[in-house]
């Protein structure tokens, strides 16, 4: 009789490995390249996990939607580390709050890089970017609006978040 770490041997390499190189193409078009290998094995790690409480009948179609999940949850922990909470600024009296010349301009900066990095987005990134952020629609609307599913809006709104965040790497920006 085989073993449990056998019988997910057997199952891995023959419903899950065959796909590897098709996942990869696909996580490229998510995320930094630098993290395609960990998404790999988070992707793989939920999947041996959740066929432990069941059976997988799709293992293909659930290898992508993972990942897919997979990808939003590292853009998320990414996203929320980068922000500070608002009960964690304090405002204080001692210090001037009147902008100078030198931070109108480093705004006006970053407002350009901002437009610019838009830009140059494919025209269906930037219009439902334009249309969540700009406009606040929710995916529902937008998928409505534009006559796409949900699906569409969310993957069309993570590549362009990202190719952002490619932009400003780019720039040398944090």
């Amino acid at each position: 009789m085989d073993s449990p770490q056998s019988d997910n041997t057997s199952w891995f390499t023959a419903e899950l490995a065959p796909h590897e190189p098709a996942l990869r193409a696909y996580l490229h078009g998510f995320v930094n390249p630098s993290d395609i290998d960990d998404l790999v094995q988070e992707t793989y790690l939920r999947i041996l996990r959740a066929r432990d409480f069941s059976r997988i009948a799709s293992p293909r179609g659930l290898l992508f939607a993972t990942a897919r999940n997979a990808a939003r949850d590292l853009f998320r922990r990414r996203t929320a580390a980068k922000t500070i909470p608002i009960t964690e600024f304090v405002s204080s009296p001692v210090i001037d709050e009147a902008q100078t010349a030198a931070e109108v301009a480093s705004r006006h900066q970053e407002a350009d890089l901002l437009a610019q990095a838009i830009a140059e987005l494919p025209s269906r990134c930037r219009e439902i970017l334009v249309l969540r952020k700009f406009e606040d629609l929710s995916h529902r609307e937008i998928a409505k609006r534009l006559g796409i599913t949900e699906h569409t809006v969310e993957s069309q709104l993570t590549k362009a978040l990202h190719r952002c965040e490619e932009f400003f790497a780019r720039q040398g920006l944090p």
